[in-house]
Formats: structure tokens, C-alpha cells, sequence
């Protein structure tokens, strides 16, 4: 009797949690919300009678039998992109890049036509997402990917582009209606916008050497380009780096609070390392230098806060 398989759904969202390591991930690759990856998940699990995963910090790791289990199906889904390519016509060479949302949005999109001049005979593909691409399945020729600490594995090269000076930013109007500030400590007083966690949060008052933060509040929207939006609507404090937010601080949309200078982690160009030195890859990585070597204050870190 043939053995019945689970939902194809339900596998494809594991695969992609597995291959992540995070739940935001899968769903952003996959186009679905967070909450549809987690109950394909749970369904599988009740369907196979087994514990795939388990909670490890804000991630998730496999379990032992999760872990057998995903080196089965990966296979299975790599046979399968690998006959869609297979399938499809001849079509002209791209370079696909995943690059994180911000940074797609806010500081590459606008100079891609400099990149495609260059390129003239490749097609390029940008694709905004936080999931990280499997190389070795050529999901990705690049990825641009932001990182506090970064090892890539032995197969990769990691290049990094550009540390990131982060700070607080708030809209004129908003911070008109704050108290003054004189110290770091200031700002927990104030709503503070997050990302997916607290994380950046808690890093950059850890540089600005606040000791016992408290248990930090404040709504999740889980996209640094989102968060930003959203302190430009007035709505609290955003932790930006200034790459993200150069044009809205030169229009006036946004204000710098205080004048910290705190750097947490930078933007890296990660290729595999047999391509580092292709054509296409060198010309990427040079376009990158050049729209990323405009961004200003990268001077020595200084914890001072300016009163306002």
C-alpha cells in the first residue's frame, strides 16, 4: 500500500523554516503571513505524530527527527526546482541578487539602471526578502544581507560593504512634543517602534552603556523600512541606520535624536565563493561600494548624547 503523504503545503513551509531558521522568513519567501507558516507547521507535526521543531531563543531548531526528516525533503524539493529549470526554454543569463527589504527599497532600487548599463547583456533580478538564499540549489547568485556578526560557511564569501551607524529617529513634530533629552536613559521613557524583536533595541542601549534596562515595550512591525514609516508618522521613536533614512532626514521628514554615534553590524555581499571573482560578481560589487559610499559618519564610535 502506497504511504499517504502530507499536505505538499505543509511540507513546503517546513522546508522553508528548515532552510531559514525562522518562521518570518519562510512566510516572506513564501508570500504567506507568519501565523499560516506556524499552523502548517502544526499540522504537519499532528500529521506525521512527530516533533519537527522546538522554540530556541525568538528562532526555531530542529528536533533529531526534524532534523532526518528535512535532509529527505530538501532533496526532494532540489530534484524538483531543478526540473522547473529544467522544464522552462532557454532564456537570456540574469543575475539574480536577494537583498534585504530597506535597503532594496530605500538605497538600491533607484540606481539599479546604473547596474543594468553595465550589464547589458545579463538580465538582473533584485527579490526583497529576509530569507537567505540556498546557494547550492542556485536560488541566488548574491545576496546583500545585514548582520551584527557574520561567518559565512566554507563554500561562501562574505564581503562586507559597509558598517551601519544606527540611531534614533523620530518625526519633527514628534520629538517637539518629547521632554528634553540629555542621556540614552531619556529615551525609555519615550514609545519606542521595533522590528521583528527588541533585539536592535537592547544592542544599541547596550553601546550607549545603559546598565538594567528594563523589560523594553512598544509595537513589533517586524520591517526596519516599516518601523521607519512609522516614527514618520508620528507614531514613536525608530532605531534606523542611515542608509535607510538619508533622504528623509535632508527633506526634513525625520530627526535625528540625540547624536550617538553607535554602530551595530553592517550590510555584507555574500556570493559563492567559486564566483567571487566572475565579471558579473565584481561589477555588483563594485555598484554596491559605489551606492553605499555616500552614507556619512562613519567615525570612530562615540557614546556622547547631545542634549536637545
Amino acid at each position: 500500500m502506497t504511504a499517504r503523504l502530507p499536505s505538499l503545503v505543509a511540507l513546503r513551509a517546513f522546508e522553508a523554516v528548515a532552510r531559514t531558521g525562522s518562521v518570518r522568513a519562510a512566510a516572506e519567501e513564501l508570500a504567506v503571513s507568519p501565523t499560516v507558516v506556524s499552523r502548517h507547521l502544526q499540522n504537519l507535526q499532528l500529521d506525521l505524530g512527530a516533533a519537527l521543531v522546538e522554540p530556541r531563543g525568538r528562532r526555531l531548531k530542529l528536533t533529531s527527527a526534524g532534523e532526518a526528516f528535512q535532509a529527505k525533503v530538501s532533496r526532494a524539493f532540489d530534484l524538483l526546482r531543478q526540473a522547473t529549470r529544467d522544464a522552462r526554454p532557454a532564456q537570456r543569463q540574469s543575475l539574480e541578487i536577494w537583498c534585504t527589504p530597506g535597503l532594496a527599497n530605500r538605497r538600491l532600487l533607484s540606481r539599479l539602471p546604473e547596474l543594468d548599463a553595465q550589464l547589458q547583456d545579463w538580465d538582473i533580478l533584485l527579490q526583497p526578502t529576509l530569507a537567505h538564499a540556498n546557494f547550492a540549489t542556485g536560488e541566488a547568485d548574491a545576496e546583500i544581507v545585514y548582520f551584527y556578526d557574520f561567518a559565512p560557511a566554507a563554500d561562501l564569501s562574505a564581503e562586507l560593504l559597509a558598517p551601519t551607524r544606527v540611531f534614533p529617529v523620530a518625526s519633527p513634530a514628534f520629538r517637539e512634543r518629547l521632554p528634553p533629552l540629555l542621556s540614552p536613559e531619556d529615551l525609555l521613557k519615550a514609545p519606542l517602534l521595533h522590528e521583528e524583536s527588541t533585539e536592535n533595541w537592547e544592542r544599541w542601549f547596550e553601546q550607549m552603556g545603559v546598565a538594567n534596562l528594563p523589560e523594553l515595550r512598544g509595537p513589533r512591525l517586524w520591517h526596519a523600512h516599516v518601523a521607519i514609516e512609522a516614527a514618520r508618522l508620528g507614531q514613536g521613536v525608530a532605531l534606523a541606520n542611515s542608509f535607510l533614512i538619508e533622504e528623509d532626514i535632508a527633506a526634513g521628514r525625520l530627526v535625528e535624536i540625540g547624536s550617538s554615534r553607535g554602530y551595530l553590524g553592517g550590510y555584507y555581499l555574500v556570493v559563492p565563493t567559486k564566483r567571487r571573482r566572475d565579471p558579473q560578481i565584481t561589477a555588483l560589487r563594485g555598484w554596491l561600494k559605489s551606492v553605499l559610499s555616500s552614507e556619512g559618519g562613519n567615525d570612530a564610535f562615540n557614546a556622547s548624547f547631545g542634549s536637545q
